[in-house]
């Protein structure tokens, strides 16, 4: 495939590595040095786009890209009020477009056995649920995109949690201290690839459960893989569609 890069900072290098190992050709890669490099390709030039720039362009660069026909791999998160818009651009052109908060296959199960987890909790109330994410302190966005998704987890598979609430942005708002809120704590440090906890705490114990990723390969190996995936098809997609993983 000739795949184009949106993003050029740690995530994109990472994700040309693998592509390249994989007999892929990079195409171009556009950050926010060369923005005006991107018309200037001939739209038969690329076959896939791989998105990881920045909260503030990353609708922008989707929109353009499906305007165009290319297909959209994305992985950019802190957008997603305009994620409608997105989709009704995608269905417009009958294009494809593929999101995903988190890449990684592990981060993906874990998701999973969040669900599960949560399920089981909601007969027990005596417990109550939070969560901690831990990035990089280049990490623009807060909560992370994955935190997020394991928030909307938890809501989905316990009535009595209603919203989410960023510890750090929502502390004066009564919504923190809600029994109807999930809090979620998020910490900056160093170079920390990603660690998400989801814990329940009662007075007499504590269950948690953690992912914690070692690296970035894992997260660019599964936009590779769906790159690859997302060829020839129509429509919006996800990691559970990728892995065959969708609720029935």
């Amino acid at each position: 495939m000739n795949i184009l890069l949106l993003g050029y900072g740690k995530m994109g290098k990472a994700i040309e590595q693998l592509a390249l190992e994989r007999g892929h050709q990079i195409a171009g890669r556009i950050d926010a040095d060369n923005r005006a490099d991107f018309d200037t390709l001939p739209n038969e030039a690329v076959d896939v786009v791989i998105e990881f720039s920045s909260p503030e362009s990353a609708a922008e660069n989707i929109t353009y890209c499906l305007e165009r026909g290319w297909p959209v791999v994305c992985g950019t998160t802190g957008w997603l009020s305009q994620r409608q818009t997105i989709e009704a651009v995608c269905r417009r052109k009958n294009g494809a477009f593929f999101y995903a908060s988190n890449y990684s296959i592990g981060v993906n199960l874990f998701f999973r056995l969040n669900k599960t987890l949560a399920q089981f909790m909601r007969n027990y109330p005596s417990y109550q649920v939070s969560m901690t994410e831990i990035h990089h302190a280049e990490k623009k966005d807060a909560p992370s995109g994955t935190a997020i998704t394991l928030a909307e987890g938890v809501l989905e598979h316990l009535p009595t949690k209603r919203r989410w609430a960023s510890k750090e942005t929502d502390s004066t708002n009564s919504q923190i201290n809600s029994t109807e809120a999930v809090e979620i704590e998020s910490l900056r440090e160093g170079s920390v690839p990603g660690t998400h906890t989801v814990r329940y705490d009662s007075d007499v114990d504590r269950i948690e459960i953690t992912h914690i990723a070692h690296s970035r390969q894992g997260f660019a190996l599964g936009a590779v893989v769906a790159a690859e995936w997302i060829i020839g098809r129509e429509g919006i997609f996800g990691m559970d569609d990728l892995l065959g993983t969708n609720d029935q």
